[in-house]
């Protein structure tokens, strides 16, 4: 198991979980096949989708726990 903290890349995150990238679609993070978006941080990404990144992170570490 992996961490997921805000310095996280998309990139970095797909890598290691891809079926992560439904959760990131689900929570308006539409940007998981964006080339540069794969660099952006988990929290980069949330604040240009005016999303709270903090909820994001709980959201995807709630779907890696029902795995």
């Amino acid at each position: 198991m992996f961490r997921i903290t805000k310095d996280l890349t998309i990139g970095e995150l797909l890598d290691k979980a891809p079926e992560l990238a439904s959760v990131l679609n689900g929570i308006g993070m539409h940007c998981t096949g964006c080339p540069s978006a794969r660099a952006e941080s988990l929290e980069q990404a949330a604040d240009v989708h005016g999303i709270d990144v903090d909820d994001s992170i709980e959201d995807l570490k709630g779907f890696m726990e029902m795995m």
